[in-house]
């Protein structure tokens, strides 16, 4: 490599360092969803959000890069995308894991939910127009 393609290169190490983050913050994302840290999620999402501003900020700037179309040419830089589309791909699985996980969690505290509901009023559980479970407190208490 070259030195036109310096700071070609120095933008997809930057690149790379920034998805390397991103999966670093998606792994604690994970952990925090286990432990239903709620302020965790709150600041990892922050952070999660400007990671991805600044990914998207270098990627226009490789876009617009001037030795670009001369680099692809190039071994390194053929190497380099595709560490790169590989630190995108385990992004994109553990983003897929933090969603099935907190799916799960989800279905989970609306079955306890739900649970709740029946257990608190047998007789009067019903379900909202919507078939969410609902528990139907009129007639107690009304005098007539």
């Amino acid at each position: 490599m070259n030195s036109q393609f310096e700071p070609l290169n120095t933008l997809l190490q930057q690149q790379q360092a920034q998805l390397d983050a991103l999966l670093l913050l998606l792994r604690q994302e994970l952990a925090a969803l286990a432990s239903r840290d709620i302020d965790a999620l709150n600041t990892l999402t922050i952070e999660k959000q400007q990671t991805l501003t600044e990914i998207q900020a270098t990627d226009a700037s490789i876009a617009a890069s001037e030795g670009l179309q001369a680099a692809r040419a190039e071994p390194w830089f053929k190497q380099q995308i595709i560490k790169l589309e590989e630190s995108l791909a385990s992004c994109k699985q553990q983003n897929e894991v933090n969603q099935i996980t907190l799916e799960q969690s989800q279905l989970t505290l609306q079955r306890l939910k739900t649970e709740l509901l029946s257990a608190r009023g047998k007789s009067g559980l019903t379900y909202t127009s919507k078939g969410k479970p609902t528990v139907d407190n009129i007639g107690k208490g009304i005098k007539a």
